[in-house]
């Protein structure tokens, strides 16, 4: 047995004399001079009869008591003023839709075996309304070719190129790899996916990138660039109205959505700030001066996505949303207030109970692998977290609530895969006829292989070639 690690009787020369109960050890923090104590830890100095207390924004640190009212102006933990773009709930959806009360939100594990079989029987029924094959479109970008064949990348970072490439093969193939646009990633992390995107588009100057992520983001790479093409937007995308970005209010560039595993509801939060505030919003702003257009290249689209070149479109019709192409992951983080395809569940007899079920039976899609894949996931998953690129959706996949024990009687490992892939797709398929609806040539296709992620279908989507064409009337 490893013997405990022993304690330090006295702090280092020079540091603060707190002990710290928790960790064991002295404050590491350097005291001003003469003191014994560094500022946080100066309430225990005896000679010192200021007194600090807990700060009420966050108790995890404290002040002088007589500098409270001068260190809340200045505190990060302060409310910060909310930028031009930021509107309370504008991509939430309806109003009147409402989450399942928490009693009804029951364990899948507490249902009877009829009630589960009803339930798969539902899914089946309502799957048998997509009669479509999810195609490989499992790509390369000439832009990654270097990166790809690196040695000093290791695994976890080979992965992720793969991935990045391949997203940047199928925005080549649908012609959105272009300047004139305005590139938003949702969810953007550390910008890896728009770095690519730039580089592709070899530092054309008339090009914008607009990251998204509401949370402070460390090891950024568009910092490494050095450009104003660059803009991070520090917001929820539940919250954010592109139509009031500065840069978008200037020069009306097209507008093009992409993502590298944007989680649960926040694809269907960025589908509505795209294809319903933003381009509606855009819509209805075509009645006043004319504004600055550019060419598109989903003039000259077909429906069925060939692989054909296009010819350069000879139209100057302009699209505010002139594609989206998204990597889907964390079904089981969707809710049923913001998902798009409400209309679609409701069409096929379905509602927000059967979504509450299918959205956790979505993790059943990887549980088949679980008993002989376990070490090496855990080996996987820490490696992704030293990348400080972790891809939390296979992490939190599988600490979905389920009870495996309680199904194995009734489904095999076989049959819950299937069934999870069953209620993916048909929570996907939702989001497909959300924007076939509003004029879009929306596809769904596998677009890596599964060993490289599990969470391996792209959604792309295109204006429909006749939603461009001017009205006559």
């Amino acid at each position: 047995m490893a013997a405990e690690p022993s304690v330090a009787v006295s702090p280092q020369p020079g540091r603060c004399a707190y002990f710290v109960e928790r960790k064991r050890r002295f404050c590491k923090m350097v005291p001003a001079q003469g003191k014994r104590f560094c500022g946080e830890h100066s309430g225990h100095e005896e000679e010192n009869s200021r007194k600090r207390i807990p700060c009420p924004l966050d108790p995890k640190h404290t002040v002088y008591e007589d500098q409270l009212q001068k260190h809340l102006k200045k505190c990060n933990s302060r409310e910060k003023p909310k930028p031009v773009y930021y509107a309370q709930d504008i991509n939430a959806g309806l109003k009147g839709t409402t989450e399942l009360p928490g009693e009804q939100q029951v364990p899948i594990s507490t249902l009877s075996e009829e009630e589960l079989e009803d339930l798969i029987r539902k899914l089946k029924r309502a799957s048998n309304c997509i009669n479509y094959v999810l195609e490989d479109q499992i790509l390369c970008h000439q832009a990654l070719r270097e990166a790809l064949n690196d040695p000093k990348n290791g695994d976890a970072a080979f992965k992720h190129l793969k991935q990045q490439a391949s997203i940047l093969g199928n925005m080549e193939r649908l012609h959105l790899l272009e300047p004139g646009n305005c590139f938003v990633e949702f969810g953007a992390g550390r910008g890896k996916l728009s770095h690519w995107v730039d580089i592709a588009l070899q530092d054309s100057k008339d090009v914008h990138f607009l990251l998204v992520e509401r949370a402070t983001t460390r090891f950024k790479v568009d910092g490494k660039h050095r450009k104003n093409c660059f803009e991070r937007l520090q917001v929820d995308i539940q919250h954010l109205c592109l139509n009031n970005v500065p840069v978008l209010v200037k020069e009306k560039l097209p507008v093009i959505g992409i993502g590298k595993h944007v989680c649960g509801a926040a694809t269907d939060l960025a589908l509505r700030c795209l294809v319903e505030t933003y381009a509606k919003l855009c819509d209805d702003k075509k009645e006043g001066p004319a504004s600055k257009r550019f060419k598109n290249n989903a003039t000259n689209r077909t429906s069925n996505y060939s692989d054909e070149s296009y010819s350069e479109p000879v139209t100057e019709n302009w699209s505010p949303v002139a594609g989206i192409v998204i990597a889907l992951c964390c079904h089981h983080k969707c809710d049923w207030k913001h998902y798009v395809g409400q209309e679609f569940f409701t069409t096929v007899g379905l509602g927000a109970m059967e979504f509450n079920y299918f959205k956790r039976m979505t993790s059943w899609a990887t549980c088949g692998m679980r008993e002989t894949t376990a070490k090496t996931y855990t080996t996987h998953a820490k490696n992704e977290e030293q990348s400080n690129e972790a891809e939390e959706h296979e992490q939190h996949g599988r600490s979905v609530e389920y009870n495996l024990d309680s199904l194995q009687g009734l489904l095999t490992a076989e049959d819950r895969k299937q069934i999870g892939h069953l209620c993916k797709l048909l929570i996907d398929h939702g989001r497909i006829e959300y924007l076939q609806q509003r004029g879009y040539e929306a596809v769904l296709q596998h677009y890596t292989d599964p060993s490289v992620s599990l969470e391996n279908v792209l959604l792309t989507a295109v204006p429909h070639q006749s939603s461009l064409v001017p009205s006559t009337a």
